[in-house]
């Protein structure tokens, strides 16, 4: 394995990660990506509290998959107590990685003072680095922004206290949170933070091929690449990146076939997961990102029969010709 790279006690095939991206990274679509062997695909965030509770719906996020190592489950909340509460379960539930949230920056996370809005308070991010640290026996990491705006830039202080009680990587997204997801990622800014540490640091924003990454690296001085949104609809993107970040030999494109199998698989795998009602609404941002890979533009009557049906046999049928010529003239 060319440049492994170290996590704690925990070392990583690749240096390139998959992002926690929330009603993304659930369990069906953690299995159709770590077949393609990234360092870690991440989970969507999970609250603490609710999964110390054993609420069910962040039971059911934190799902894991035997098959997925390793297992990397995100953290959200604000309560240092039911942070660690939480933590304990994942670890006993068989997390080989725990990454706390102060990156999100979701109106709904932030109203809760949670995700993003603790780096407006710096205390008490240290506090619940703190608490999770002393509460499990696996690595902890913590991914943030570069901070609330752009006049609080504080992601090298908030992650310097977080690896002084403990976390052995942090991953900085190249935004503010009142940026959200517009304009584009400032990756140089995650300079001054990789430069104050000595534990490995991933850089996250608009990453979407192997020289976005490999310019990503050069302009943030990371360790390695996080990432996220541009995976939605072609999990195998992760293979040239990883060819770049990693230095390893650059893959063969995946055939029409080899792409209908993985779609198919990953469709099939969110009828299993989830009710069906809930598996047809869950898939459809997937089966849109899908249709994009393979060409359809918006008002192709294809992609929009993929948005729309609540059939899974009419899906079914849709997938298996999305990436060959021969549907491409049938439509």
């Amino acid at each position: 394995m060319p440049n492994p790279i170290q996590i704690g006690k925990l070392s990583l095939r690749s240096r390139v990660l998959v992002a926690p991206m929330s009603g993304v990274t659930d369990l069906p679509f953690r299995r159709i990506l770590s077949r393609f062997s990234p360092g870690a695909v991440v989970s969507e965030m999970v609250a603490g509290e609710g999964l110390a509770k054993d609420d069910p719906e962040n039971v059911a996020r934190a799902a894991g998959g035997a098959d997925i190592k390793p297992m990397a489950v995100q953290l959200v909340g604000r309560d240092p107590h039911w942070m660690a509460e939480g933590a304990k379960k994942l670890e006993d539930a068989g997390a080989d990685l725990i990454d706390i949230n102060f990156g999100c920056p979701a109106r709904k996370v932030v109203t809760g003072m949670s995700g993003s809005a603790l780096m407006r308070e710096p205390a008490l991010a240290r506090d619940i680095v703190e608490a999770v640290v002393k509460a499990v026996s696996v690595p902890v990491s913590v991914k943030m922004r570069l901070g609330w705006d752009d006049a609080s830039l504080n992601a090298p202080q908030i992650a310097a206290d977080a690896v002084a009680v403990g976390a052995v990587a942090i991953t900085v997204h190249g935004r503010t949170r009142c940026q959200f997801y517009e304009g584009v990622a400032d990756w140089a800014a995650v300079r001054p933070t990789s430069e104050a540490l000595s534990v490995p640091v991933f850089v996250n924003g608009d990453i979407a091929d192997g020289s976005s990454a490999m310019t990503a690296l050069a302009r943030s001085g990371a360790d390695g690449v996080m990432v996220g949104r541009s995976l939605i609809g072609r999990p195998w993107a992760l293979s040239p990146i990883m060819a770049a970040v990693d230095g390893t030999a650059e893959p063969d494109r995946l055939s029409a076939s080899e792409k209908t199998r993985h779609t198919l698989d990953h469709y099939a795998e969110m009828l299993d997961f989830y009710p069906e009602r809930k598996a047809v609404r869950v898939a459809r941002k997937h089966l849109i990102g899908y249709a994009t890979e393979a060409g359809l533009k918006d008002d192709d009557p294809v992609r929009q029969r993929l948005a729309r049906s609540d059939d899974p046999d009419e899906v079914h049928e849709i997938l298996s010709n999305l990436f060959t010529d021969q549907r491409r003239s049938a439509a």
